[in-house]
């Protein structure tokens, strides 16, 4: 499997939106399917969510023509969206992205990045150092979500 890596443009927005949806409704996960639902519905699509990544640098990995991951550096430093397609997880490429996000945030001088890690994210970005500030339950629909509010701090 070769996988290349390049900076997502707003063409890509609409595969982005689908790599999303697969990762959170078709791979392993902690959450019931009803959280599943509650926080993707379907494939994010439309001005809603152009007008979200449109502000954000887009780190994506590609395999071919298909999309099999990204993840984004929106304002301050924060990682807004990391997701892979459930068969490309566990496979480098989550640390491969993140070192793209990462030299970013070194040349935008940034202190820290922080980030909201699901249950299933939270390992992942444990293991490449970030550090649990504290846990979070949020309401999405009427669904109760656990999740971790997590920094990495920049070291220079």
């Amino acid at each position: 499997m070769s996988i290349e890596y390049r900076w997502a443009d707003n063409s890509d927005y609409a595969e982005l939106g689908e790599v999303m949806y697969d990762a959170a409704r078709n791979g392993r996960s902690l959450y019931t399917e009803k959280q599943r639902a509650a926080w993707v519905s379907s494939p994010r699509i439309g001005a809603e969510w152009d007008a979200r990544l449109s502000t954000q640098d887009i780190a994506v990995a590609t395999s071919g023509t298909l999309i099999v991951g990204f993840m984004s550096l929106a304002e301050q430093g924060y990682l807004d969206f990391a997701y892979l397609r459930p068969q490309h997880q566990g496979t480098g490429i989550f640390r491969s992205l993140f070192k793209m996000i990462y030299g970013l945030a070194v040349e935008q001088r940034q202190v820290r990045i922080w980030t909201h890690a699901s249950l299933m994210a939270h390992p992942a970005f444990k293991a490449i150092g970030f550090e649990m500030l504290k846990a979070e339950s949020i309401m999405l629909d009427d669904q109760e979500m656990d999740r971790f509010l997590m920094e990495l701090k920049i070291v220079r």
